[in-house]
């Protein structure tokens, strides 16, 4: 199948953040295996999504992932201009959610399967596609806990994220959390009767006003705007009415950390505060990738862009990287788009897409330099 008919059967499914995919992962499963792909499917814990890992060549030599997830955010927005899940041509648009993030590059990566099948891979070409990363990264950790029974460790990752096919080498890291306090409802007129859940959520998020603060002065990397890591108090909510003593609160907090910050480390003494009960909502390491390393010539070479320094979203990269995988992101698009209504792909943004991935697999034809390096073709 081309790009842009297996974009249109992506859109089509309907696998919102949070929600099943099986039907999503049958199609990918079987399209991969009728092309002679080693395919595994990994149930996620909550049992009715899961991950998929295929493999093009021999899965005991290093090779190279290429990674996207397939769930996407609602479409609920009232701009749609037609169903968001029917993908619509618009001149040279490709109109749908998840077009852009990501299911263009799933869609590019799937039509670039039938060529790489047929190349004289000396390393292989891995795909591996993740569920709920759009609520913070959640599905791809299980396939990373499975990868050693997979594969060699690989040695690069290609995250498809919306770049613009701009090699990507840094990203912030991220963690959030859910705080929530309890109290004793009562009436406004009597105080000393009850116990007022806001108020005891106040000085938890003093801290955080006061750790936003302390963050502007401490480490700084040139490579983001701002320079430093951040933190805010994102939502917040509690009580029914002014004259109604609080029984309960609840803030969300966010820490977007430079590399070599530690996110969680930062926001778990705010989990620790007497009084405050909470959860992990998500959390994902920052990126970052020398501009020296094998993989970042590649990505340059077979794009024909010099590679950005950083930017200010985050993705998988940063978990890939943790798990011993260098990492860039590398994707159709402009992230611009994403969360949108139209949210879209170009035609010429999938077929460019198609084109770095098949570069790709040209190089990784080359001689092998050594166990657990590129092939020189990487050079």
């Amino acid at each position: 199948m081309k790009a842009e008919a297996l974009l249109e059967r992506l859109v089509g499914f309907q696998s919102v953040v949070g929600r099943p995919n099986g039907d999503l992962m049958d199609f990918v499963a079987d399209y991969l295996l009728g092309h002679g792909a080693k395919v595994t499917r990994l149930p996620g814990p909550e049992g009715d999504r899961e991950n998929l890992f295929a493999t093009l060549g021999d899965p005991s030599v290093p090779g190279v992932i290429l990674s996207g997830h397939v769930d996407v955010v609602p479409a609920q927005e009232p701009d749609w201009l037609a169903d968001p899940f029917v993908l619509r041509r618009d001149a040279d648009r490709l109109i749908g959610r998840g077009a852009c993030d990501m299911k263009g590059f799933d869609a590019a990566v799937l039509a670039a399967v039938p060529a790489l099948a047929k190349m004289d891979l000396r390393a292989p070409i891995h795909i591996a596609l993740s569920y709920d990363e759009e609520a913070g990264c959640r599905g791809v950790p299980h396939m990373l806990a499975a990868l050693t029974d997979l594969c060699a460790t690989p040695a690069g990752c290609i995250v498809g994220e919306p770049s613009n096919l701009v090699p990507v080498l840094a990203h912030k890291g991220k963690a959030a959390v859910e705080l929530r306090a309890a109290g004793v409802t009562g009436h406004s007129s009597r105080p000393d009767l009850g116990k007022n859940a806001i108020h005891r959520l106040l000085p938890v998020l003093a801290e955080v006003v006061a750790l936003a603060e302390r963050l502007t002065q401490g480490p700084q990397d040139a490579r983001f705007a701002p320079p430093y890591s951040t933190v805010q108090v994102g939502t917040i909510d509690g009580g029914q009415a002014v004259n109604i003593i609080p029984d309960a609160a609840r803030a969300r907090i966010e820490l977007r950390s430079i590399h070599g910050v530690d996110s969680q480390a930062l926001l778990q003494p705010l989990l620790d505060q007497p009084g405050i009960d909470g959860d992990w909502l998500s959390s994902y390491p920052a990126l970052a990738l020398d501009r020296a390393h094998p993989l970042a010539a590649l990505m340059e070479r077979v794009t024909g862009a010099t590679a950005l320094d950083g930017v200010s979203y985050g993705t998988e990269a940063g978990l890939f990287q943790q798990a011993g995988v260098p990492s860039v992101v590398c994707g159709p698009g402009d992230i611009s788009r994403a969360h949108k209504p139209e949210e879209y792909l170009t035609r010429a943004e999938l077929a460019g897409a198609e084109r770095m991935i098949l570069a790709v697999g040209e190089a990784l034809c080359g001689d092998a330099s050594g166990p657990g390096a590129f092939p020189l073709g990487f050079a």
